[in-house]
């Protein structure tokens, strides 16, 4: 199950995900406050809202931020009246999107993410016609370990009730099945393995690879313009870029 596969998209997608930490806290802050204005103020009584608190913990979000996040759900402030949905899209290359959206205005949002495909030479797509190529399964991304053998790794792992494992140098990803995600979480942390993220995410089944430089980078255009998009909590792609198109768009980073 351990594997090296696809380490220069890890490395890659990582690299991104940092420079995006200030966007990830006002989309952390959003889905905090919806969860507390649905289900309470408190994550022992509100299942959803701990996973959002731990999800703020783990990126270094500010207690102090946390807390205004919630006081807003609680009616310290307008919350708004929002709703979740999933967006579907093609973008170059025939690369599949899912989209996580949250939004408290669905008529303004459909056309701007319409348009946001278009631009980028895609389309947007119904409900189901790439959600086929997903599997939303819990991930966990550790810091590696320099003094954990991969094979004492993928047993600790395996014992913590995971499925699978991928190592690079600069990241471990841990895979595991959507129901098992706090057991799997638990374990991990009580492993003392460094977690530095746990999500439930929709992980690509089959991947689109993207062999042409300049298609890469219209590619990541498209997925920087969802990202930034408000209404847009996730972006999930299942483009495949080869060492030497990963190398070339790290090296426009």
């Amino acid at each position: 199950m351990a594997g090296h596969s696809h380490s220069s998209n890890i490395k890659f997608r990582k690299d991104r995900v940092d420079s995006k930490r200030a966007k990830l806290f006002a989309k952390l802050s959003r889905m905090m406050t919806v969860a507390a204005k649905h289900g309470g103020g408190t994550t022992e009584g509100n299942p959803r809202l701990r996973d959002y608190v731990e999800k703020a913990r783990l990126a270094s979000m500010s207690k102090d931020a946390i807390e205004r996040a919630i006081k807003k759900g609680l009616g310290e402030g307008s919350a708004g009246d929002f709703e979740e949905m999933l967006y579907e899209g093609y973008g170059p290359g025939g690369v599949a999107f899912v989209l996580e959206i949250l939004t408290d205005k669905r008529s303004r949002t459909a056309p701007e993410m319409r348009l946001l495909f278009e631009d980028a030479g895609g389309n947007l797509a119904a409900t189901g016609a790439v959600g086929w190529m997903f599997e939303r399964r819990a991930v966990f991304t550790v810091q590696p370990d320099s003094k954990v053998a991969e094979e004492r790794l993928l047993e600790v792992v395996l014992g913590a009730g995971a499925e699978d494992l991928v190592v690079t140098p600069e990241l471990v990803t841990i895979y595991g099945a959507a129901g098992e995600f706090h057991p799997v979480k638990t374990a991990l942390q009580q492993a003392g393995l460094g977690l530095l993220s746990a999500d439930l995410a929709y992980v690509p089944k089959q991947h689109c690879s993207v062999a042409d430089a300049e298609v890469a980078r219209r590619v990541i255009a498209l997925f920087d313009a969802l990202e930034d998009h408000d209404d847009v909590q996730a972006v999930y792609s299942n483009e495949h870029f080869p060492d030497e198109v990963a190398s070339k768009l790290a090296a426009d980073a």
